[in-house]
């Protein structure tokens, strides 16, 4: 049933947009955890083995902290922080009318439920588990898949901000501007005829 003029709808986010969020953050989750499995079976804590030379190698490391081995010792803190994210995507998924967004939102949401399922289930226990690192990039940071798909996906947040794309698929430049602005102020109205012009006797 269609509303009355002026009146504001509900819309849906397009069933593939949130296929494609869907599937891809489910990905993005059991590669990275495919991977974390791997590195505790494969690797050495403490060990490094070079792929690039001193530019990447593989380590094992067991994190506390946030992504790429930032603020250690606030566990707690940043398994609050991923379960809220995750909320928050689902919710504004909502809104979701952008494919670029849905890429976007996907790799963000795995790469926090990634992490998050090494906070909650791994060691020294539920909710303050240590992340599983193993990619070590020089000697600045030592990451995993899921911060590979944060990192890609903050880069895609400020890069279709800057284009001012919208979660709804609406650019601002694609804003259509009021009709009065289509007008020029200074044009004055088309003259009216006299009513009684016509049939008028002398």
């Amino acid at each position: 049933m269609q509303g009355p003029p002026g009146a504001s709808l509900s819309v849906r986010p397009a069933r593939p947009l949130l296929v494609l969020l869907l599937t891809l953050a489910v990905l993005v989750v059991v590669v990275d955890q495919a991977t974390k499995i791997w590195a505790v079976a494969a690797l050495t804590e403490g060990e490094r083995i070079p792929v690039l030379g001193d530019l990447l190698g593989l380590t094992l490391l067991y994190n506390p902290g946030a992504a790429l081995s930032i603020a250690t010792g606030m566990t707690w803190v940043f398994t609050i922080a991923a379960v809220a994210v995750s909320v928050i995507i689902l919710r504004i998924s909502a809104k979701l009318g952008s494919r670029a967004w849905a890429i976007t939102l996907g790799l963000l949401l795995g790469g926090a439920v990634g992490n998050l399922i090494d906070r909650l289930v791994r060691d020294p226990g539920f909710a303050q588990g240590h992340v599983v690192d193993f990619i070590a990039y020089g000697s600045w940071f030592v990451g995993n898949v899921a911060d590979i798909a944060i990192v890609v996906a903050a880069g895609l947040v400020i890069l279709l901000s800057l284009r001012g794309t919208g979660i709804d698929g609406t650019r601002e430049s694609d804003q259509p501007a009021g009709a009065e602005d289509d007008v020029p102020d200074d044009v004055p109205p088309p003259p009216v005829p006299p009513s009684g012009a016509r049939g008028e006797t002398a």
